[in-house]
């Protein structure tokens, strides 16, 4: 185990804020976790883990101790009639894991390629895009209890998992035996993912339900996609949409899209006709936050530093650089102003997909 002390953190969001972890540990296997618990100062202290850094908005120096996660590893678990079960590492990058999956003949996540992170990353935020989240294609995981150094494994049903949620997001909450109600589950702060397990099914049929993805399907005049035409597909679609991270700091998409009432609905296309919306399986509407966000005026918009991309409202941007880049108050500053926008004219509240630290 490496203790580094004052590290620039830079580097480690997509962002690109500047600020410093206190100490950070880079974590290439299990033991580094599990020396971490063993060392009585390093166990006492508050822990942060860091995977691709996608999903966080710095807002100043990090005093807990940042485990970096930077274990590697890809592996074909198991193939079975139904399924091929692919494990990898916490610290592999997403999008590599996907077209590695591809070349390999396992289709399935091609609708999730080119989103920002790492594979431990992509169970606590239950990731999706296109139509396929996470838990479509999920299996199980490894991870660690970061009181304890015990390694445990969860499922599906164990994560928790609900749109761009899961269990690692929330703190456990105690027995209540006045209400009767028991224990809640969570482990937010409390575990690091080592390894990810992915379900990808046969047989596979492609999953074209998002507009986007319609109109490409239209313009080629193919009538039967392979999953590798879908992922160029989704690669060209998020590229000409969503910035590179390496060019421009970003930390993806910021909001979450609200789900309404059909009732709700169906007053805002009342007043707002054009509002982009898709009807989900329980009977509840998605919006598009980044259209509600633009009909508010706000693409390309700054605040200090702080802007809203001029190609796609839903993604704030670093337009800055270096030493003068935005501030993760500014970031925040901005996106409180757009909430208060949203909410004043739609009465919906926007909720932040990053990670505020």
């Amino acid at each position: 185990m490496l203790v580094e002390k004052n590290v620039p953190l830079q580097p480690y969001n997509t962002f690109r804020i500047v600020a410093r972890a206190q100490t950070l540990i880079r974590v290439k296997d299990e033991a580094d976790v599990q020396a971490v618990v063993a060392d009585a100062t390093l166990a006492a202290a508050p822990k942060f883990v860091l995977g691709g850094g996608s999903n966080i908005v710095l807002t100043g120096d990090v005093k807990p101790v940042v485990l970096k996660v930077e274990i590697l590893g890809r592996r074909l678990v198991e193939e079975t009639a139904k399924a091929w079960i692919v494990e990898a590492g916490g610290g592999e990058n997403w999008h590599d894991v996907v077209a590695w999956t591809l070349a390999q003949g396992w289709p399935g996540l091609e609708n999730m390629a080119l989103i920002p992170g790492t594979v431990g990353a992509a169970p606590v935020q239950n990731i999706g895009a296109y139509g396929v989240e996470l838990q479509d294609r999920f299996e199980s995981l490894d991870a660690i209890d970061l009181q304890t150094g015990r390694t445990f494994t969860l499922d599906a049903a164990q994560c928790g998992f609900a749109y761009r949620d899961s269990v690692f997001k929330h703190a456990p909450t105690p027995a209540d035996p006045a209400s009767g109600r028991p224990a809640g589950l969570g482990l937010a702060g409390r575990a690091l993912i080592t390894r990810v397990r992915l379900r990808l099914p046969k047989p596979w049929k492609p999953e074209l339900g998002y507009l986007d993805l319609q109109r490409r399907l239209a313009e080629s005049g193919v009538r039967e996609p392979t999953a590798r035409q879908i992922y160029d597909w989704v690669c060209e679609i998020r590229r000409a949409k969503l910035p590179d991270p390496a060019v421009i700091g970003n930390a993806g998409s910021f909001f979450k899209n609200p789900t309404v009432t059909p009732e709700q609905c169906a007053d805002i296309i009342a007043r707002d006709p054009g509002i982009v919306h898709y009807q989900l399986a329980d009977g509840t509407v998605k919006l598009a936050a980044g259209w509600l966000i633009d009909a508010c005026g706000w693409k390309g918009k700054s605040i200090g530093q702080a802007g809203v991309y001029e190609k796609q409202a839903l993604v704030l941007v670093n337009r800055g650089g270096g030493d003068n880049g935005a501030t993760g108050g500014e970031v925040m500053t901005l996106a409180k102003a757009i909430q208060t926008s949203v909410y004043e004219r739609f009465g919906i509240r926007l909720e932040p997909e990053p990670v505020v630290v």
